[in-house]
């Protein structure tokens, strides 16, 4: 049998107009209602109340699983019925699910926004008991309490979606939980961040007889067609319930209430360890960072200083007066490059959170790269080339970060690549990346030093003596543009053999292509 609201109901509004002053609504957490509902719920299979309970709950098993666990633990005989009422988004009854299917069907297993509507029939309800059909309840024991379902339809944008609430009605005890949740009135100047919160539930509890009977008889009488398998008609709220239950209810409400205090004491010192452990974390990293900041800055200054010194010499020939002023120059852009390097690094790590991804080629940036390099490449004698097809698909990455990325692995290629030696930058499609290789036949790299290559300064002693230059932040800067887009990169090397640097980047699908430059070459 197939059940809807006639008309639109609000358990809010019922209790506003039909009380002279309505309690004052309370700010309640999820948590809080959970814990009335499992109180209520302790009460009636300690004291085996069989009552019929109208619910309306927040979507999640963890509510519904009380109903089911009422259900299971009744021992009285009864059939508990369980209604389902779900926000109809056409005004159009939906068709009724079979009963045959429906048998036994568990509250908890109910998805979404849905309300629940649960019935267990008092004993001397028998009228219920007559005019039930009996397929519905199956091979239920006679001393057992088995479960039907049923389906009903509210109307469309129902004010009983703000609305969450727990009905129980019974001749020894009758209480109505209601959480409530009111429009926002904006503001004005009011931030962006406080109007994407959502209001907090207003709760109260009601355990007056008259006020909880005349909720009861308005959605009944919503309800249609009319049937006395959601409650018998001569059911009358007790107007006051036994204090003996209050107090149980209360003392199960504070047991409820310290559990959810101690919960969320203990994840909360979860959290508090937890963050203050990353604190700790990050607070050594930056004393790392500072103090090799600090150690970077005070070497060249030191080899500028014995410089100055020599200087000053009045038997210095003027041989050794230019290298000295060489090794000035050379410690002042090695400086000035340090300082560079770090404030790229702070502002990068800043912002790169920030930085929006674009669409782009890497036959658009390579090509202008190398020409670049060309000449450093031409004056050292190494060949330089790039083999970058046009029709290679385009790639994310942050605004500007494929261009800083080739450059820097181009110029340590270049670096440490000696004369006569081979440079070449190769793309091409791998899955649903595109492969940018950077292969040279330098120097090579130790296995005992690869995996500290992308530390910040760290730099490779090169086998001659020629000076390598650079501040140990190129690798670091390209790991971090990369984690931004979902790229990696990967090094091969053997020592006086060269090396190979292999970044992916992922390609941008369901964008229109970039217009692409003429064929590389």
């Amino acid at each position: 049998m197939n059940f809807s609201f006639a008309q639109d109901v609000s358990v809010y509004q019922q209790l506003a107009s039909g009380m002279q002053a309505l309690p004052q609504l309370l700010p309640h957490s999820p948590a809080t209602l959970l814990s009335q509902l499992k109180s209520q719920i302790d009460l009636l299979i300690e004291q085996q109340i069989a009552a019929t309970l109208w619910v309306k709950l927040p979507p999640g098993k963890i509510w519904h699983s009380e109903i089911q666990r009422y259900q299971q633990q009744l021992t009285m005989s009864g059939v508990i019925r369980t209604l389902h009422i779900q926000e109809s988004k056409t005004g159009v009854q939906e068709q009724q699910t079979p009963p045959s299917s429906r048998q036994g069907r568990a509250a908890g297993t109910q998805q979404g926004n849905s309300p629940v509507l649960t019935q267990t029939p008092r004993q001397s309800s028998t009228p219920v008991q007559e005019t039930r059909d009996n397929s519905w309840h199956g091979n239920a024991s006679p001393t057992s309490s088995s479960s039907e379902s049923f389906l009903v339809n509210s109307m469309p944008n129902s004010q009983l979606q703000r609305e969450y609430f727990v009905m129980v009605l019974s001749s020894q005890y009758c209480c109505l939980i209601l959480a409530h949740r009111p429009f926002r009135t904006r503001k004005n100047n009011l931030a962006k961040a406080n109007r994407k919160k959502t209001a907090p539930l207003l709760a109260v509890t009601i355990f007056e007889g008259e006020i909880i009977q005349k909720v009861l008889n308005v959605m009944k009488s919503a309800i249609t067609p009319q049937s006395s398998l959601l409650m018998p008609a001569d059911f009358i709220c007790p107007s006051a319930p036994d204090p003996r239950l209050l107090s149980q209810l209360f003392a199960k409400q504070l047991q409820q209430q310290d559990e959810i205090y101690r919960q969320r004491t203990i994840k909360r010192l979860a959290n508090m360890q937890q963050k203050n452990q990353k604190l700790q974390e990050n607070l050594q990293l930056k004393d790392e960072y500072l103090s090799n900041v600090c150690q970077e800055l005070r070497a060249p200054l030191t080899h500028m200083k014995t410089a100055l010194s020599l200087l000053n010499s009045p038997n210095l020939k003027m041989i050794q007066r230019q290298r000295y002023f060489q090794m000035l120059k050379q410690e002042c852009d090695r400086q000035n490059a340090l300082i560079t390097g770090v404030f790229d690094m702070v502002q990068l790590e800043r912002n790169l959170p920030r930085m929006p991804l674009e669409v782009v080629r890497l036959s658009e940036v390579v090509p202008g790269v190398v020409s670049i390099y060309q000449p450093l490449a031409r004056e050292k004698g190494i060949m330089l080339g790039y083999t970058v097809p046009t029709e290679l698909p385009a790639v994310w990455c942050v605004s500007g970060g494929l261009r800083q990325i080739v450059i820097n692995l181009l110029f340590n290629s270049i670096k440490f690549t000696p004369k006569g030696g081979q440079v070449w930058v190769q793309g091409r499609v791998q899955g649903d990346y595109v492969q940018l290789e950077f292969r040279d036949t330098g120097i090579g790299i130790a296995d005992s030093e690869i995996p500290k290559i992308f530390e910040r300064f760290y730099r490779l002693r090169p086998t001659t003596t020629e000076d390598s230059g650079g501040v140990g932040l190129g690798l670091p800067i390209v790991q971090l543009l990369l984690s931004r887009c979902s790229g990696c990169i990967s090094v091969k090397s053997k020592l006086n053999e060269g090396s190979i640097f292999t970044v992916q980047l992922a390609i941008a699908y369901g964008r229109a292509a970039l217009n692409a430059p003429g064929d590389a070459s």
